[in-house]
């Protein structure tokens, strides 16, 4: 199973969102997606996510809280398990030349006129309801039809930072 993360950064009722367009056969070629990757040997979730974050876009995050695990299970790709995140605090300058593809800002509100996984708009509209942490299977047949859709809620609390 593949282990990644994913990352919305926000910023004035924005996400920073990544259309996949320069890698050869990526599986998200066409897709605006936020940022993240898949984890490196030894790495936390957290590891993952602020090295992909910085490798991506050029930017160090300061403030960043969990939403959730995500699993995809595919007949195309196999299954991987997804950690989400959504970031409101980071320095740094954006990249202008991301390697992964091209990097915007979009409008929460725009967000539904682009071309997304289904599966993504299932999170996406989670995470605008302000959702607790969330336990998401999805399941595609195929490359990209959604057949399953089932959310369980996290039946923990995780401690304050300073606990």
């Amino acid at each position: 199973m593949k282990n990644t993360t994913l990352c919305y950064l926000e910023q004035k009722d924005s996400y920073l969102m990544l259309l996949r367009n320069r890698k050869e056969h990526d599986e998200n070629a066409g897709k605006w997606i936020g940022v993240g990757g898949k984890f490196e040997e030894g790495e936390s979730p957290v590891d993952c996510l602020l090295r992909e974050v910085r490798e991506e876009t050029g930017l160090t995050l300061t403030e960043y809280a969990f939403r959730g695990i995500v699993t995809f299970v595919s007949e195309s790709w196999g299954t991987e398990q997804m950690f989400l995140f959504t970031a409101t605090g980071f320095t740094g300058r954006l990249v202008t030349d991301c390697p992964e593809g091209e990097l915007r800002w979009i409008p929460k509100g725009e967000l539904a006129d682009l071309p997304l996984w289904e599966g993504d708009r299932v999170f996406l509209e989670l995470l605008a309801k302000d959702a607790p942490p969330f336990l998401l299977t999805l399941g595609y047949d195929g490359a990209d039809r959604l057949i399953r859709n089932e959310i369980q809620w996290c039946p923990f609390s995780c401690p304050p930072p300073d606990a």
